[in-house]
């Protein structure tokens, strides 16, 4: 069978799904629900990076010879707070991915998409692969697009709220009118089920963070996401039945005996 990639900006990633470092119980639990997970790129939070390397750091649990470093732009209320965030990111992991987040509310943590346009021009001209955290509104995500972005990351629902999918109907929209660069539906993944829909709904990836370090069990739950991704991806690929208002047999009417 052959191997199901993400790609971004010329790489292909093996899995469809990316995994967070926040709010696990201790790293040993990050480390281990990383492996069950399967991912193939983990997001970091540049602010919660131990930068004295003689001090332990989230970083010393990261296996990244399986794992791509996706530092992020986390807890930045400005275009400028993130643009040198994202510098500080590039020093201090030595990739030019950054997933780009410019926060507008911190009640809500939507977007702010004025200032989040405003830093993805400036961080493409810089040389970055610029991946950004959205509302889940086309004309933002094609206006994104249209700055250079590699990737666009619209939400599900409220990050860390496990609602699930609030809005399927705007994601469709934005899956089928833009499909020159991958769609990664970013926050409000709750379980499994959620994870499934979103890869049906044509999404090409999905980062979860929330659903599976606050689980009961994170690596039971980050091994259930990653079964619920290929699982969605393939019955995306396999095709749905039209929904019918009747009840249609299974069994062939032709052919019956007399």
């Amino acid at each position: 069978m052959k191997t199901d990639h993400l790609e971004i900006s010329g790489k292909k990633y093996s899995s469809r799904l990316i995994i967070g470092t926040g709010k696990f119980k201790d790293f040993q639990t990050m480390k281990n629900a990383h492996l069950a997970s399967g991912a193939g790129m983990v997001t970091v939070a540049v602010r919660r990076v131990e930068l004295d390397r003689d001090k332990e750091s989230l970083l010393d649990w990261i296996d990244t010879k399986k794992m791509t470093l996706l530092p992020n732009t986390a807890g930045c209320y400005t275009a400028e707070d993130a643009i040198r965030t994202a510098i500080l990111a590039r020093e201090a992991c030595g990739t030019r991915l950054i997933k780009l987040e410019v926060i507008g509310d911190k009640k809500t943590l939507f977007p702010d998409n004025e200032g989040l346009l405003r830093a993805t021009r400036h961080l493409v001209k810089d040389g970055f692969v610029v991946l950004p955290y959205t509302n889940d509104d086309l004309i933002v995500c094609k206006k994104l697009r249209d700055a250079g972005a590699a990737a666009v990351m619209p939400l599900a629902a409220p990050i860390g709220s496990g609602l699930g999918i609030r809005n399927p109907g705007n994601l469709r929209l934005i899956m089928e009118e833009i499909q020159d660069l991958p769609i990664i539906v970013d926050a409000g993944v709750g379980t499994a089920s959620d994870a499934a829909l979103t890869m049906e709904l044509g999404a090409d990836g999905i980062l979860i963070n929330t659903a599976i370090a606050c689980a009961r069990d994170a690596v039971k739950m980050a091994r259930a996401m990653k079964d619920a991704v290929v699982a969605g991806r393939l019955a995306r690929e396999a095709g749905r039945i039209p929904r019918r208002a009747y009840a249609t047999a299974s069994s062939p009417q032709t052919g019956l005996l007399d």
